[in-house]
């Protein structure tokens, strides 16, 4: 959600101190991480809130390690990664409310119900703006193959 990688650091160090801090207070341990998830949305929430920010408009973005690896599959591994990286390119360019539902589902693995739930919002909701998010991507992406 932030883009940045020493950020994103940041922001889930904070969110598993917040666990720590409140883990007495918790009081069904089966939904911590339901909680991590709704904390760390939080936390990004309050670094935008504290901080008037600009759109890198240059999508400045951490640089990865390529990692050679001499198997029979690194033509397929160079091209997952480059899909990959083309994906995450297009879901920064997504409205907000879509990339985070999209986030939500697609890396987090989140059930439509609990994403509603941690947004507050109706789960048919949810599932227009992944359908319209993953439609825009869909178009984006297609220029790329």
């Amino acid at each position: 959600m932030v883009n940045d990688k020493a950020l994103t650091e940041d922001l889930y160090q904070n969110t598993f101190m917040k666990l720590y801090e409140h883990l007495n207070n918790i009081q069904n341990k089966e939904s911590i991480l339901y909680w991590l998830f709704s904390t760390a949305r939080n936390q990004v929430y309050v670094f935008y809130r504290g901080k008037s920010y600009k759109v890198d408009q240059f999508n400045k973005s951490d640089v990865d390690d390529l990692e050679i690896d001499s198997g029979d599959n690194l033509e397929q591994k160079i091209e997952s990664k480059e899909l990959r990286k083309i994906v995450l390119k297009e879901v920064e360019k997504l409205p907000f409310e879509q990339k985070e539902v999209y986030l939500l589902k697609e890396y987090s693995e989140l059930k439509y119900k609990e994403i509603a739930d941690m947004l507050n919002i109706d789960e048919g909701l949810v599932k227009s703006r992944l359908f319209k998010a993953r439609q825009k991507l869909i178009k984006q992406i297609a220029k790329y193959i």
